[in-house]
């Protein structure tokens, strides 16, 4: 035999003794002529709407029987309206474009030999089971359109196996608005890097982007506080720009506008967070293996008020309309302000980075990632550089010199040393010379491009013809070679050198003709140092008015 059916009226006249009258179970029953198990079937009913007596006794017994009896069916007797499959509706609503009017003519025409309630009455049939559910469900989130982000209050610990130093993971929640899908990861602190690393995390997880991302109002994101235009940070708005999606956060101290996400991070609390409390973890990524395990669990197991799960309402909702991912995961970048120094560099983190000479004292933005540095002016990127590892290394592009220094850089000791092997023998001597005798190869340069210079005004031939004379003076210097070039000494023979016979040329106090001429082309040259003045030994010989040969014969004297 089967159970006699309840009126809905007995039903909430039960729940009326029960919660305004206060009588027990077995009063009721006897004053309604029902079971005691009827009546505690019905009270326990009320009890897990999570709805005061008032807001039931509000209801009419349609909105009533949908709210203690979602998943029953109402038996339609004859002559009766059909009534609308309220949860059905609740859900097709998230979708995009459907409208409580296109639900009606649905419904209208699935029941054509049926009497069915006018689009007034449906609406209100509707906005009472609406009103039963809890208040995070009453707002209509359409698919793919809000993900709602968030970090729960308890953390967890993680022990380091070297030192067993124990650190605090905190958990990052995100939540889909139409579905209620929900990630959940670990994240050292939650600092803008953990933020956004981990909302990409979040986006890869779905397989796509919704329109909209709503976190509360970290100040790892939010620049400028404000209740209704919040000003984001930069590198949240490039990590919404990377995503193409928006980032709108939550109102301060507006619960309703991160209502979701309050229940997502209650349900990870509750359901991941509890069962993980006396587990020992020795890395996050241990942690985040464990936290993947239980999320499955958690978005496959059933709603209690609506049919199916996290995982089906993400598949039938969510899923086909979410935007796809972007190529590459967003990098998290940091942003600074700097000032180009004289030399056309900035100094980043240690590392000096060239930008174009013209923006010499200006300043300039610095997009800097974990590999590369951007440096913009005006919004446009006027350099990138790979990130130095060594702090006070230099990263210069030669695009970014002014012509002089571009000209001084193309010229290395190797294609100096060619240049004067081409001139000549002597004129690759003088440039070896200045290249080796210098502390660094690269202070010789202006020397040896001096004598360049000198190429292209007296020519090869007469630069090598004064190198030569030059080396014979052992004045290997570019001042000697140019006050021979202007003397014109270059285009004189070389001194024949005079046998011992005909001169004394191997007498100490002989200085040759060519000693005045000497002085003139040495002209304070520093790397030629001025012959010392000679003593009065050197000036009369041992004795004075005498000079003596090694065996002491008297020589002529040289007054």
């Amino acid at each position: 035999m089967s159970a006699q059916r309840v009126a809905m009226r007995n039903i909430k006249e039960c729940l009326r003794l029960k919660f305004e009258g206060g009588l027990s179970h077995e009063k009721i029953a006897r004053a309604l002529q029902l079971s005691k198990g009827v009546v505690s079937k019905y009270v326990t009913a009320a009890n897990e709407t999570g709805l005061e007596w008032p807001v039931l006794a509000a209801l009419d017994e349609v909105a009533l029987a949908a709210a203690l009896l979602p998943t029953a069916k109402v038996r339609q007797t004859r002559g009766e309206r059909v009534l609308p499959d309220l949860i059905t509706i609740h859900r097709e609503l998230r979708r995009k474009g459907v409208t409580l009017q296109l639900l009606w003519e649905e419904y209208v025409a699935a029941h054509p030999e049926q009497p069915t309630y006018r689009y007034t009455q449906f609406v209100e049939h509707y906005r009472r089971y609406a009103s039963t559910l809890k208040r995070s469900m009453r707002q209509q989130h359409r698919a793919g359109e809000k993900l709602f982000i968030d970090y729960a209050g308890p953390t967890l610990p993680v022990i380091d196996p070297a030192t067993g130093e124990i650190s605090r993971a905190h958990i990052f929640v995100a939540a889909l608005g139409a579905s209620n899908y929900t990630y959940a990861c670990a994240t050292p602190g939650e600092a803008q890097v953990d933020w956004l690393t981990a909302l990409g995390q979040a986006f890869s997880y779905f397989g796509g982007v919704s329109e909209m991302v709503v976190p509360d109002n970290p100040r790892a994101l939010i620049a400028h506080p404000d209740r209704y235009e919040p000003g984001l940070n930069r590198a949240a708005l490039e990590c919404a720009r990377h995503y193409d999606t928006v980032m709108l956060p939550a109102r301060p101290r507006k619960p309703q506008d991160k209502a979701k996400a309050e229940v997502a991070v209650q349900i990870v609390e509750r359901w991941i967070m509890a069962r993980l409390r006396h587990q020992q973890f020795f890395s996050l990524h241990a942690l985040n293996q464990a936290i993947a395990e239980l999320l499955e669990d958690l978005n496959q197991r059933p709603f209690k008020k609506l049919d199916g799960c996290r995982r089906e309402w993400f598949e039938r909702l969510d899923q086909p309309v979410l935007r796809p991912l972007p190529q590459h995961p967003y990098e998290v970048v940091t942003f600074k302000r700097c000032k180009v120094n004289i030399d056309y560099h900035i100094e980043v983190n240690g590392g000096f980075y060239s930008v174009p000479s013209a923006l010499a004292r200006q300043s300039v933005d610095v997009r800097l990632s974990a590999h590369t540095v951007e440096i913009l002016h005006g919004n446009r990127r006027v350099a990138s550089h790979l990130r130095l590892q060594r702090r006070g290394a230099y990263s210069t592009q030669s695009e970014h010199m002014p012509a002089s220094h571009k000209a001084h850089r193309e010229w290395t000791p190797q294609r100096l040393l060619d240049w004067g092997e081409r001139i000549g023998p002597h004129a690759r001597q003088i440039v070896e010379y200045q290249l080796t005798h210098k502390p660094h190869p690269e202070m010789g340069y202006r020397a040896c491009l001096g004598l360049l210079s000198l190429a292209r005004q007296y020519g090869n031939a007469r630069l090598e013809a004064a190198a030569s004379r030059a080396v014979q003076l052992r004045a290997l210097n570019g001042r000697t070679v140019r006050n021979l070039l202007k003397q014109g000494l270059d285009q004189q023979p070389l001194p024949k050198p005079a046998t011992p016979a005909a001169q004394p040329s191997s007498h100490e106090n002989v200085r040759g003709a060519d000693y005045y001429t000497q002085e003139e082309l040495f002209d304070d040259d520093p790397t030629h140092p001025e012959p010392a003045a000679p003593t009065a030994a050197e000036r009369h010989g041992p004795s004075a008015g005498r000079a003596v040969d090694a065996a002491g014969q008297p020589q002529l004297e040289l007054r």
